[in-house]
């Protein structure tokens, strides 16, 4: 262990690096899931039911995020590479090919949102009620996940030529525009109407278009490469060839671990609505108080990445290494603070006496599950992605994720009929499932690759 010697210039460096990235992302996640927090503690005002119908029909908006994580992560994988390489035109080019997909599942997805919200959401509850609520909420919020189409690939693309800072700076304006006017439309602030749950979805369309029309604004100044038509919506064989290799297994592996956790959702759906007020809030803070291990992760891409497309092997094995002692140190940070707040945070909210209950257990199994998630998302989704290696999480999570977990979910709600808590701790199983064979192809080597060539 070198942990105890000076550092070298060149480690220096690194942790520099990966603060100047680390710092941007972790704020824009926080802020991300600060919103998200925002709307359930703001609807937990308008009611326990509006609360759940929302956790719900924002299952849809997880798939879609999933969606963008696979995405984004094969877009990442190249483009952090061929930035090492200083080849900005390949850059753009990938651009344009991860866009013109997006913005196709996105438009399909939104159509489905506005034509058909109540068969959608029937697919996670038979609640009459949480139904029609959620039902008018996914009719309009439907309207922004084709706005995230260009928004979320093109922010993508700056953390990936280590331009973070702008891109945090653009989803934080939006972010917190989306705060404020939940706040307005769902408490008819300013002598705006009353909303409720229409107002939250109100809200996150007009952050949308706000957050779109500055990302445009940023790409036709040509800060990252000067727009060409030719090069961004070409035919580029042979690198579009090697985004679906890279990124066809990381988009599937980021969407068979989104349905599987949705699944999740559709198991404690069906057992009571105790559970799925409580299920969301666990997930919310959670995912609010993991934001740090993420970063680490999405910073710690870019830069091995970099590394790679480089060449310079000894490097990217060497920070590699120093990635997974920062993100175990932060991961057990952050189940401390869970196990230290989960009693004031379980008296924010307004649950019934049960929900309580079963949030205080969900917190509890939560903060060690953060430590399985933040090490295998790390070296599944960050490092072994950096070298292009994508299919090794796709065949992890298909065995880990369908054949053993959901099952598992499966049985021991529906047949064994085992109490909500046992159901819970059983789903929260799933990563720890993957940790000897994640750590063992780690210990292999076999994600050191670049994955650059010249292209005619």
């Amino acid at each position: 262990m070198n942990t105890c010697k000076t550092l070298t210039p060149e480690k220096k460096l690194f942790y520099r690096s990966l603060l100047s990235l680390v710092i941007p992302i972790t704020i824009q996640n926080l802020i991300t899931n600060m919103v998200n927090s925002a709307d359930v503690l703001m609807l937990n005002y308008v009611g326990q039911s509006s609360m759940s119908a929302v956790s719900l029909a924002n299952q849809y908006q997880f798939i879609l995020g999933g969606f963008f994580f696979g995405i984004t992560s094969g877009t990442t994988m190249l483009c952090a590479q061929y930035w090492g390489k200083k080849d900005m035109d390949s850059i753009q080019a990938v651009f344009g090919i991860a866009l013109k997909i997006s913005m196709s599942f996105t438009f399909l997805l939104s159509l489905a949102a506005i034509s058909f919200p109540a068969l959608l959401m029937r697919v996670f509850t038979p609640d009459a009620e949480l139904i029609e609520m959620g039902a008018s909420y996914l009719r309009v919020i439907g309207i922004s996940y084709l706005l995230t189409g260009f928004s979320q690939t093109y922010l993508c693309v700056l953390k990936s030529v280590e331009r973070a800072r702008t891109s945090t700076l653009i989803s934080c304006t939006a972010l917190f525009l989306n705060v404020f006017l939940n706040a307005v439309f769902i408490f008819g602030l300013f002598g705006a109407p009353r909303l409720g749950i229409l107002g939250v979805a109100l809200a996150t369309v007009i952050a949308r278009v706000v957050e779109i029309l500055l990302c445009f604004a940023d790409f036709f100044r040509g800060r990252i490469f000067r727009p060409q038509r030719s090069v961004l919506f070409g035919r580029h064989k042979l690198l579009f060839q090697d985004f679906l290799k890279y990124s066809i297994p990381a988009l599937l592996n980021d969407c068979i671990w989104t349905f599987a956790f949705s699944t999740y959702s559709i198991i404690l759906g069906h057992m009571n609505s105790d559970m799925v007020a409580a299920a969301s809030v666990a997930t919310t803070i959670r995912d609010l108080i993991s934001v740090v291990c993420f970063g680490i992760g999405s910073a710690g891409t870019v830069l091995l990445g970099k590394s790679l497309g480089e060449q310079r092997m000894d490097k990217a094995r060497e920070d590699a290494s120093s990635l997974c002692r920062c993100t175990f140190a932060v991961s057990i940070l952050t189940a401390l603070v869970i196990i230290l707040f989960r009693k004031p945070v379980i008296d924010i909210f307004d649950l019934t006496p049960l929900a309580q209950d079963y949030l205080n257990f969900m917190l509890l199994v939560s903060s060690y599950y953060v430590i399985g998630q933040a090490m295998n998302t790390l070296t599944i989704a960050g490092i072994f992605r950096a070298g292009g290696n994508s299919r090794f999480g796709l065949i992890c999570d298909i065995i880990v994720m369908w054949c053993i977990a959901v099952p598992l979910g499966f049985i021991s709600a529906f047949v064994l009929h085992l109490p909500p808590k046992t159901v819970y701790f059983i789903l929260c199983l799933d990563e720890f499932w993957k940790i000897p064979v994640v750590y063992r192809y780690y210990r292999s080597e076999k994600w050191l690759n670049n994955i650059t060539r010249e292209y005619e």
